[in-house]
């Protein structure tokens, strides 16, 4: 205890946190969190003292750490008490049954000090069972929930370890983090088999790869969908590991089927990136639902055609195509675009003419429809955070291990830990428009 306090001035409101911390344990702590005027006394009394001999407030041997130590092992303690039903050392506990048995000693790691060592008391038959530090536990406060928060940003085992190292000076091992980050897979199961609304008005589908040894490493596909219900609510509505090296309008198929299965019985609109064979898939299970092709996709499909130095041209001349009031008026200035265009880079004409039957029902709408409609950059978004998480990874070595990092991307993106977040005020004046134009396929309004 080298360092000192000598620069430390404790305001006159100073509090001592120790005392939250078998509030936040104890289930039957009652009373208020804030300490009281004496408790407050004994705090600054303290301070002064360790100031006085020279004792640091933080770090590895500092007063903090100490208090803490004292706080659980007098809660402890207290919950001996009242499991034998008298205090320490009482005359009426004598040749009362069960007594007091010594103590063991343990180290747990908290997540505002580091680990420490404390002594937990035992009884002669060996029914304690203490709340604030439960039989075989190791870990107090947030650790946890700090270990999934970190896994669900991208870091591996072996950063959250270091993590831990540097900012807490506690050992945490990569299997324990992994024992505790297996822990969501039973979570995770029960995500992807919950029940979901009746209608939505759009599902947002794409997919994404992620290397995944499989006897050698290669990329498999991870299907992910995004739905938003008629109250305007995101709702990501589940991730699935494909089978094979590519997309497969296939496996869309399953998907689609399980969404039903699940509840699900009309979609207004599904929007994709324009893969083959995808709109059969589609009708074959939501037979109502209108396919439509991503905007934004086929734009960058575009430029990848067309030489650098055009873009901004092409992009402009493409507005009047996508921004056209009827499907005529989009082919008449389709036209003039594949003019220009068509001759010099042919494979964007080929491209435009292959996409047109699903890239055009949007033009049939309200314009507030239009705007929800014409991109999947909802799930471009979500696909950018899974990227980001299983880049720093490499390869997973399974596909559950694939699937369970990218469900905690999933669980982090909402408070909730569901996925889900709210779009209302985007989609208010689009939601009007759906209510007119499918009113024969919306639900009654006590259904919603």
């Amino acid at each position: 205890m080298t360092e000192t306090l000598s620069s430390v001035s404790p305001p006159d409101d100073v509090a001592v946190s120790p005392p939250d911390v078998a509030q936040e344990h104890d289930p039957g702590f009652e009373g208020s969190a804030q300490p009281s005027a004496e408790e407050l006394e004994i705090a600054r009394e303290l301070v002064r003292s360790a100031r006085a001999r020279g004792v640091a407030l933080t770090g590895p041997d500092g007063m903090l750490k100490a208090l803490t130590k004292t706080v659980i092992e007098t809660a402890l303690d207290e919950e001996m008490s009242e499991h034998l039903g008298y205090d320490k050392h009482e005359v009426a506990g004598r040749n009362g049954g069960n007594s007091r048995n010594g103590v063991r000693t343990k180290t747990v790691l908290t997540d505002n000090v580091g680990p420490i060592e404390i002594t937990v008391p035992r009884d002669r038959d060996g029914t304690f069972s203490p709340v604030i530090v439960a039989k075989r536990q190791r870990r107090l406060g947030d650790v946890d929930t700090i270990v999934l928060s970190l896994s669900a940003k991208g870091l591996t085992t072996g950063e959250i370890s270091a993590h831990f190292a540097e900012i807490y000076g506690a050992s945490l091992s990569k299997d324990t983090i992994s024992r505790i980050t297996d822990r969501v897979v039973a979570e995770m199961a029960e995500w992807t088999s919950r029940p979901l609304e009746k209608v939505y008005a759009a599902v947002f589908i794409d997919a994404i790869y992620v290397k995944i040894r499989d006897g050698q490493v290669g990329n498999r596909p991870i299907y992910a969908a995004i739905g938003v219900d008629l109250r305007g609510h995101k709702d990501i509505l589940g991730i699935w590991a494909g089978t094979g090296s590519g997309e497969s309008a296939k496996f869309w198929l399953q998907v689609l089927t399980e969404l039903k299965n699940r509840g699900v019985e009309d979609i207004f609109f599904v929007i994709c990136d324009g893969l083959k064979g995808l709109p059969d898939s589609v009708g074959a299970v939501f037979g109502q639902a209108t396919v439509q092709t991503c905007v934004i996709h086929l734009i960058r499909n575009t430029f990848r055609y067309a030489s650098k130095r055009y873009w901004g041209q092409i992009g402009a001349e493409l507005k009047p195509i996508y921004g056209a009031p009827t499907r005529e008026a989009a082919w008449r200035a389709f036209e003039e675009f594949d003019e220009k265009w068509g001759k010099p880079y042919p494979a964007i004409s080929g491209l435009w003419r292959s996409a047109w039957e699903q890239f055009t029902p949007f033009l049939d709408y309200d314009a507030e429809i239009r705007k929800v409609l014409c991109s999947t950059n909802a799930i471009e978004s979500l696909n950018a955070r899974y990227r980001r998480a299983v880049t720093v990874r490499g390869h997973f070595p399974t596909e559950q291990a694939a699937m369970k990092c990218l469900y905690m991307v999933t669980r982090s993106l909402d408070p909730k830990g569901t996925g889900q977040t709210r779009w209302t005020m985007r989609w208010k004046p689009a939601l009007n428009a759906f209510a007119i134009t499918f009113a024969d396929r919306m639900p009654a309004a006590e259904n919603l």
